[in-house]
């Protein structure tokens, strides 16, 4: 696009020799013949230079300098005052209203060409520089949005899968979904009775406790927290993001949940809190996503695998974790169990096999 000079001057003769001059040049050139005109075309025309006569009628060149100063949108804006009067005097002048450079009657064409070059040379890298500047605005406030989202993912998820997430290199996870997961439940045993007989700051304050050190588990191994409510926990894996090794990064997770809560019942029977300990883990398909209703929705998964999971983590002893046939066949090698026969639950019409945890093997 060819560079826009505005010039201006009351003269008609002096308007035809610049902007011929200009024209042949190579330059788009718009005219004005007074000072008010010469603001309105720079509002309109918006050029990058603007050739201003001193002397003018109503309104002189310093005023109409010093209007385009005022005004944000043109501060930056390269304006030549021309001139036939001493240039030593009407310079000094010319910088106190704010002009870039001085041209003398009569004009002197290759000063006047290697004068506009290089100022419309300075126009266009400040030009490129404001631009760089914008675009960097909206690259932080993008940032800052995409750190909100990463925030509010972070409850549903862990900081890596919340990072691919916002990066757009995970799939919508809250769009309805198939898939095979492994899903561990979690509660404290006696833990009804206690909030009965505690008083709430004491109640409170185990809990507190307790999803913290929990927390901290399900972040180290990657877990997608689907809920939690008082004491228990609902944690899968293999979504939304797929992990090869499900089933062991749920037990090994339940072992080191077991071992935190071992640390924790240590300072609760203290203060004697009569507290334990219990998980239920199975593997199978659920439908996921997003559950409830506007302006209130959970991230959930349903499915016969999570009600195995929920069934296995009610029979399960304190400190025990149960796990179903399904996970023990993918990580037998890593675990040394205790086979507790078939278990008659809730909401299966045959008897289940089980197996605890006792620990996992020494590699």
């Amino acid at each position: 696009m060819p560079q826009k000079i505005l010039v201006v001057d009351d003269m008609p003769v002096n308007v035809k020799l610049l902007a011929d001059l200009l024209t042949v040049k190579g330059y788009t050139v718009v005219t004005a013949a007074s000072g008010a005109e010469a603001l309105v075309k720079v509002e309109k025309e918006q050029p990058g230079l603007v050739l201003l006569d001193v002397m003018m009628p109503g309104m002189s060149g310093y005023d109409v300098c010093r209007k385009i100063r005022e005004n944000p949108a043109t501060a930056m804006l390269p304006v030549v005052m021309v001139t036939a009067l001493d240039p030593a005097q009407e310079r000094v002048k010319g910088i106190e209203a704010g002009a870039d450079d001085f041209l003398t009657k009569p004009i002197n064409q290759p000063e006047l060409l290697a004068r506009v070059k290089s100022l419309l040379r300075i126009k266009l890298l400040h030009d490129e520089l404001a631009e760089w500047n914008r675009n960097l605005e909206q690259r932080v406030e993008q940032q800052l949005a995409q750190l909100d989202r990463l925030e509010r993912l972070k409850r549903f998820f862990s900081p890596q899968l919340a990072e691919l997430i916002v990066s757009g290199d995970a799939e919508d996870p809250l769009k309805s979904h198939r898939r095979e997961v492994a899903v561990v439940f979690l509660d404290l045993r006696g833990f009804t009775a206690f909030a009965e007989t505690s008083e709430p700051e004491e109640v409170m304050g185990v809990l507190r406790e307790y999803h913290a050190a929990m927390g901290r588990v399900i972040l180290e191994h990657e877990g997608t927290l689907e809920r939690f409510t008082g004491d228990g926990m609902m944690i899968f894996f293999n979504d939304p993001v797929l992990v090869p090794d499900a089933p062991e990064r749920a037990v090994r997770m339940a072992v080191a949940m077991r071992d935190r809560v071992d640390e924790l019942l240590v300072k609760w029977r203290r203060r004697g809190y009569e507290l334990d300990f219990g998980i239920g883990i199975a593997q199978g398909y659920a439908t996921i996503g997003a559950i409830g209703f506007e302006g209130r929705m959970d991230y959930g998964a349903i499915g016969t695998v999570t009600n195995l999971a929920a069934r296995l983590c009610g029979e399960a002893r304190p400190r025990q974790i149960l796990i179903s046939q399904r996970v023990l066949g993918a990580v037998e090698a890593l675990l040394e169990v205790e086979e507790l026969g078939g278990l008659t639950l809730k909401g299966f019409s045959k008897p289940v096999a089980a197996f605890n945890v006792l620990q996992l093997k020494r590699s």
